[in-house]
C-alpha cells in the first residue's frame, strides 16, 4: 500500500531533536508564550521576509484575527464585504463570518484552481473593502494582479497561505510577504506541520502586529491589563519548538515535492487524467498534487484496488455546505466542476523513487 501521506515517516526524521526539545520545554516550567514561541516567531518572520510573526492556535484563528484587528484599527467595520474564492476550504469563508464581515464568493480560474482575477474585477463595488487570496494546494494565486487591483481600489489584500509555506513569487518574495498580512496553518499535513494544531500571522505592519498580539491573548497589553475584547488563540510552546526544528528542513522538503511533481507531469500520460498546471517556477510547493478525472468514483475504485492512497480536496464546495445555507442557492460553475472531478494523489518529501514510479505506472494503466 502506498499511503497518501505518511505523517509518521515524515516526523520520525526529527525524533531525536523532538525528544530533546520536549525535555527542554518540560523542564523549563514555562509552557505558554515562552521563549520557544518567541524564537519560532522570529525564525518564521525571517524565513518569510517579514518584520513580524504572531503565533496562533490554528490557521482559522490566524485569518480571523487579521480581520478583527483591522476592525479594531478602523480599516474595516462590521458588515464590510470581503472577496474570497468560491474554490477554497471552508475556513477561508468562516474567518470572514467570524469577524462579522460579509463574504463575497468569486468563481475560480479553471486552469490554476485559484480565484479568477477577471471575476474579482466584476465584483468590485463600494462595499468591498478587502480581498483574501488563497494559495490553494501550495500554488500562489495570481498575487501580482490581485495586488494591483487592491492598490487601485484601496482595498486590503490578505493571503490565506495555509497550504503554501515557502512558495516563492517571481519577485523573489515568499508567501506571507506578498500582501498586507498573511495567515498560515501548521496542521500536521501541511508542508510545515506541527504535531497538533497551530497557526501564525505574518505582516510588515507594526500597528497590525501589536493589535493582533493583544487580540490573541485576551485583548491584553500586559498581564491582567485588558485594553480590547480579545480571545485566547496562542501557539503552544511545545509545538513552536517542534516547528523551529522542522523549519530548517522546509526548503529541502519543498524541493523534493517539486521534483516528484515534475516527474509526474513528465511521465503520467493518460488521456483520462488531467494533470495540474505547473510552470516549473518556485511559486508552487505542492501541498497537494491534484489531478482531474471525469468519472471520479471509477477512478478511486481503481486506486483502492491497486492500493494507492488518495484524498479529495474537497468533495463539497463551501457554497454547497449546510453550514453556509445563505450561499446554497448560488452557482459557481467552474468551482463546482473542480470539486466534482479532483483527486489528490500521493506526494510527500519521504516518498521513495520506487513509490513515485509505481504511482505513475498505475495511473498510466488506468
Amino acid at each position: 500500500m502506498i499511503k497518501f501521506l505518511d505523517l509518521h515517516k515524515i516526523n520520525s526524521r526529527f525524533n531525536t531533536e523532538f525528544k530533546s526539545q520536549f525535555n527542554s520545554v518540560l523542564t523549563s516550567g514555562h509552557y505558554i508564550l515562552g521563549e520557544q514561541v518567541e524564537q519560532f516567531e522570529t525564525n518564521f518572520a525571517n524565513y518569510c521576509g517579514t518584520k513580524h510573526c504572531i503565533g496562533t492556535a490554528n490557521g482559522l484563528d490566524a485569518l480571523t484575527l487579521i480581520l478583527k484587528a483591522y476592525i479594531e484599527l478602523g480599516k474595516l467595520k462590521p458588515g464590510d464585504e470581503v472577496i474570497v474564492p468560491a474554490n477554497t476550504f471552508i475556513a477561508t469563508v468562516l474567518s470572514v463570518l467570524h469577524a462579522n464581515l460579509k463574504p463575497v464568493l468569486v468563481d475560480a480560474n479553471e486552469e490554476s484552481f485559484s480565484i479568477s482575477v477577471a471575476e474579482v474585477e466584476k465584483h468590485i463595488n463600494p462595499k468591498v473593502k478587502a480581498i483574501i487570496a488563497v494559495h490553494l494546494y501550495g500554488q500562489l494565486a495570481d498575487i501580482d494582479s490581485l495586488y494591483n487591483i487592491a492598490k487601485q481600489h484601496k482595498l486590503l489584500l490578505i493571503e490565506d497561505a495555509a497550504q503554501a509555506h515557502g512558495a516563492i513569487s517571481t519577485s523573489h518574495k515568499k508567501a506571507g510577504n506578498l500582501s498586507d498580512a498573511a495567515a498560515f496553518s501548521f496542521y500536521p499535513s501541511k508542508n510545515l506541520g506541527c504535531l497538533g494544531d497551530g497557526g501564525a500571522i505574518t505582516t510588515n505592519d507594526t500597528k497590525l502586529s501589536d493589535c493582533i498580539k493583544m487580540l490573541h491573548n485576551y485583548g491584553s497589553s500586559s498581564k491582567y491589563v485588558n485594553d480590547i475584547i480579545g480571545t485566547n488563540s496562542r501557539l503552544d510552546e511545545l509545538q513552536a519548538a517542534f516547528l523551529s526544528i522542522k523549519l530548517k528542513q522546509l526548503d529541502e522538503d519543498n524541493l523534493k515535492r517539486q521534483d516528484i511533481a515534475a516527474f509526474y507531469l513528465s511521465n503520467i500520460k493518460n488521456k483520462k487524467i488531467k494533470l495540474p498546471f505547473f510552470n516549473h517556477t518556485k511559486d508552487h510547493v505542492f501541498y497537494a498534487f491534484v489531478v482531474r478525472v471525469d468519472d471520479r468514483k471509477d477512478f478511486i475504485n481503481y486506486l483502492n484496488a491497486n492500493e494507492v492512497g488518495y484524498l479529495i480536496h474537497y468533495p463539497i464546495p463551501p457554497h454547497k455546505q449546510k453550514a453556509l445555507a445563505m450561499f446554497n442557492h448560488r452557482s459557481f460553475p467552474v468551482t463546482e466542476k473542480i470539486h466534482d472531478t479532483v483527486v489528490s494523489i500521493p506526494i510527500s518529501p519521504v516518498m521513495t523513487d520506487e513509490e513515485v514510479q509505481t504511482v505513475t505506472q498505475i495511473l498510466n494503466s488506468y
